[in-house]
């Protein structure tokens, strides 16, 4: 697995016909009318991978496995959701479970899709949505102090330092300011707002390439702090119907796109949360690995089977530049160019590796 999201956003935003084209399904009914997407849906798609085509081309390998993105449709939240409004609390519940959040933001003017607000305002419907996360985080977060309080007294240094971080949390949750965004590390509280936002501005067919003035004011707004897609729902739709790769880059050229809407969201989740790639390749199967960016080999091995982990002796690391350049681990090993790596190791982007252990 690579990692997952949860989609989210008002109702009638695009949610569900993203999460459609995204994971080249229907399993979410892209209705027009709020609360349709009653359970959240989870689709899982392939991370687009040249490198692991061309690595396995060049071993023969008998089986490709790509890694994955998997994402989560969550039904439209409302003003009031934190106290139960719309479908509440549940909802809000089911982004807990995610890695990133993609905030999907109507930047979109059609009269035949109905608004909650009854307006399109982008900076708005963002409000809409934070506030609701933070008050949620707001009552968590209280509940968390006072658990705190009681191991405090007792002198538990541990929980000392957390209560610490929590007050400041609630502190900040109460100007507005996400957990994300302050000063101390929200984590150990599994908090909504740490979660990172990926800002998805739904447009326009003909605003796909450059945006519109609804998306620019996210852009104007977010730009700085967070990563703001510019995003068609509906080519999304038709892209994803299209199988032919040579056909679908014809339809994006002639759109003035560079890559698919699936392409900008893993990049810029990749990105977000800090994430790579490595391989693990041979004549049986091609294997491509979602790691964070930093880790070290044993730990990378770990991802594979903890034995390897625990075991861990030392790495074949090969580029996968010198692999498909020289042809083969055979050709790169006779050129010197195999390098053999220690427990220290911290793992490069698209390293091949091959782990040495001993259970």
């Amino acid at each position: 697995m690579g990692f997952n999201c949860g989609i989210v956003g008002l109702p009638n935003v695009g949610k569900s016909t993203l999460f459609n084209a995204l994971t080249q399904s229907a399993a979410a009914d892209a209705q027009n009318y709020p609360f349709c997407t009653i359970e959240p849906n989870t689709g899982r798609v392939v991370v687009p991978d040249a490198t692991l085509h061309k690595l396995a081309a060049v071993s023969g390998a008998q089986k490709i496995i790509p890694t994955q993105l998997e994402i989560v449709d969550i039904a439209g939240l409302v003003r009031g959701a934190s106290t139960g409004e719309g479908l509440g609390n549940k909802f809000l519940g089911n982004i807990l479970s995610t890695d990133a959040i993609i905030h999907v933001v109507r930047c979109f003017e059609n009269d035949d899709i109905v608004h909650v607000h009854g307006k399109i305002d982008p900076l708005g419907d963002i409000e809409t949505i934070e506030t609701e996360l933070m008050l949620a985080d707001l009552e968590s977060i209280e509940k968390q102090i006072k658990n705190l309080e009681k191991k405090a007294r007792g002198l538990d240094k541990e929980a000392i330092k957390l209560l610490s971080d929590a007050n400041t949390i609630r502190e900040n949750l109460q100007k507005s300011i996400p957990a994300r965004l302050g000063e101390v590390d929200s984590t150990p509280f599994n908090l909504l707002t740490t979660k990172p936002v990926i800002y998805v501005c739904n447009v326009d067919e003909a605003s796909a390439s450059a945006g519109n003035k609804y998306s620019d004011l996210v852009r104007e707004k977010f730009g700085s702090t967070n990563d703001v897609l510019i995003i068609s729902s509906k080519i999304e739709m038709e892209i994803s119907q299209i199988v032919d790769p040579d056909e679908r880059k014809m339809f994006l050229d002639d759109l003035g796109l560079t890559e698919s809407g699936l392409d900008q969201v893993i990049k810029t989740g990749y990105k977000t949360l800090g994430l790579q790639t490595y391989y693990t390749i041979g004549p049986k199967e091609a294997h491509a690995w979602t790691i964070t960016v930093g880790m070290t080999a044993p730990q990378a091995a770990g991802k594979i089977h903890t034995d390897f982990e625990r075991g861990f002796i030392r790495a074949e690391v090969i580029s996968p530049e010198d692999f498909i350049t020289l042809g083969g681990e055979v050709a790169v090993k006779e050129a010197g160019k195999m390098r053999l790596v220690g427990r220290d190791y911290v793992m490069q982007p698209g390293d091949i590796c091959h782990f040495l252990f001993n259970t």
